[in-house]
């Protein structure tokens, strides 16, 4: 994917403004890898479990009549998984440290979650232009 050095960019960004994360990862709805920043997390699995929750939260969602998912929050005795929408097709997971600020987390993962799916749709806008032509 030609968006994926600017997404690693986007990831890295998004590491340094929050020292507090131990891991980021974007990756397609469908579970494939876009880009990743996750020491000691091989990123292929957490895609795929990602890719799993998602299937279960947005279930849920529908079940209960809350709309569509925007947003993932699991915590552990060790720190948070959050796994943010990037856009329809892309998804953000970030990997915290129990003493994160929960709130600040939610502000940066949406933001870097939009972000990110921009650069996911321009890329697949530019993929479709150059093949149609």
């Amino acid at each position: 994917m030609a968006a994926e050095p600017d997404i690693l960019h986007e990831l890295h960004l998004l590491r340094a403004r929050m020292p507090q994360l131990t891991g980021a990862l974007a990756a397609s709805v469908d579970g494939l890898v876009l880009a990743h920043d996750t020491p000691g997390v091989e990123p292929e699995g957490l895609a795929a479990l990602t890719a799993a929750a998602l299937g279960v939260a947005v279930r849920l969602t529908d079940a209960t009549g809350r709309g569509g998912l925007r947003e993932l929050l699991v915590r552990g005795e060790r720190g948070y998984v959050a796994t943010y929408a990037a856009g329809r097709t892309a998804v953000l997971t970030l990997l915290a440290q129990d003493r994160v600020n929960v709130g600040r987390l939610h502000l940066e993962g949406r933001r870097a979650g939009a972000r990110i799916g921009e650069l996911v749709e321009t890329a697949h806008r530019t993929t479709h232009t150059v093949t149609e032509s």
